[in-house]
Order: structure tokens, then C-alpha cells, then sequence
């Protein structure tokens, strides 16, 4: 039965993965005209990607195949910036708002789900608030391009978070949890390593061209 359960998890966080690299294009599409209409298009987009997906009756290693050249796509149609150093004039109390914010929001969730059912509370629980919170604040305090970098910066780490849920859906049935939820661990923090080289290399090439 937890096998079960672990396993419907697992395919609703890779359908949130390819929902969550969809709202990440969206917002970044529509980040120059203002953080309002790109976080009401992300929002759209991720809703529509999720349920489409849910529907779709697609298993386990159909998502994850999916899902990862959907993020590749995602990251090439994404803009890429250079990150300028500079020291920005935080508003007094900007940090306890946004740990408010995130708060309320997981109460939110938490407490609609006995009332929304396990499915839907589930894909509302995958909603990237905490991407949401650190885009719409960089886009208020540093510009759209800001926001367009968090927004990058989130489809980069899926690919870990695809890579963990996918081992996990694999070893659940063979594999006792602590081997399980270890390797998906090693997994994840392999991938990771390797995409934040990657990533430190874009950005020294993308420097010496400037």
C-alpha cells in the first residue's frame, strides 16, 4: 500500500515538474510588461500543463521522459542574463513579509486539502510559492530581469527534483526506504553538482564575451 501511494506521488510530482518549467516560460515571456500579468499568465499555464497532464493517464517513466526535454526547451527558450553584483536597499521587514507569506500560503493548502481531495490538494501543494515569492519580490526591487534569472534558476534545479522522484518511483518496490530515499538523495545532489558546474562555466564564458 505505501508502495502504491509513493508511486501516485511520484507521477504527480513529475506532472507538476513539466507544469512548473511551463510557468517558468510563461512568467519570463510576459516579465517586461509588469510582475501582475506574468505571474496571472505563469499561474494560467501551470494550471492548464497540470490538469492536461493529470488527465492524460501517462505512467511514470512516460512523465520523466517527457519532462526532461521539456526543461531543456524550457532553459533554451528561457533569456539568459549576466548576474550584476550590486547592493540593493531591502524595504524594513521584507524578509519576516515574505517567511509571512510562504507561511500562510502552506497553512492554506494544508488546511483546503481535506476538502479538495488528495489530487488536487497535491498539485496545488507542487505550485512553485516559494519561486513565485522570490520572483515577485526581484522584480519589484531589481527589474524583470531579475525575476527572469529566479525564474531560470528554477527550472534548473527540476532536473534534480525529476532525477530524485524517478529513482524513487523505481526503488519503492524493490528497496527498502532508507536504500530507497538514499540513492534518490545521491541521485539528486550528483545532478545538481553537475548543472552548477555547468552553469558556473555559462557564466565565466559569458563574461570574458562581454
Amino acid at each position: 500500500c505505501a508502495c502504491l501511494v509513493g508511486s501516485e506521488m511520484c507521477i504527480r510530482d513529475r506532472a507538476a515538474t513539466i507544469a512548473q518549467a511551463s510557468f517558468a516560460v510563461a512568467y519570463c515571456r510576459l516579465a517586461r510588461r509588469g510582475w501582475l500579468p506574468a505571474l496571472f499568465a505563469a499561474t494560467s499555464t501551470f494550471i492548464l500543463a497540470a490538469a492536461l497532464l493529470q488527465l492524460s493517464g501517462i505512467k511514470q517513466t512516460g512523465l520523466f521522459v517527457l519532462a526532461l526535454p521539456v526543461m531543456m526547451a524550457a532553459l533554451k527558450i528561457m533569456p539568459r542574463s549576466l548576474v550584476i553584483k550590486s547592493s540593493l536597499a531591502h524595504p524594513r521587514g521584507d524578509i519576516p513579509f515574505r517567511i509571512l507569506l510562504i507561511v500562510l500560503l502552506v497553512m492554506g493548502v494544508t488546511m483546503a486539502a481535506p476538502y479538495l481531495g488528495a489530487e488536487v490538494s497535491g498539485v496545488i501543494a507542487s505550485f512553485p510559492f516559494m519561486a513565485v515569492i522570490l520572483a515577485v519580490f526581484a522584480h519589484v526591487l531589481a527589474g524583470f530581469e531579475a525575476a527572469q534569472r529566479v525564474m531560470r534558476g528554477l527550472v534548473g534545479g527540476l532536473f534534480s527534483f525529476a532525477i530524485f522522484f524517478w529513482v524513487l518511483s523505481q526503488f519503492l518496490v524493490s528497496f527498502n526506504l532508507t536504500v530507497t530515499y538514499a540513492t534518490a538523495i545521491f541521485a539528486a545532489l550528483v545532478v545538481q553538482f553537475i548543472l552548477l558546474r555547468r552553469i558556473r562555466r555559462q557564466r565565466v564564458t559569458m563574461t570574458a564575451n562581454t
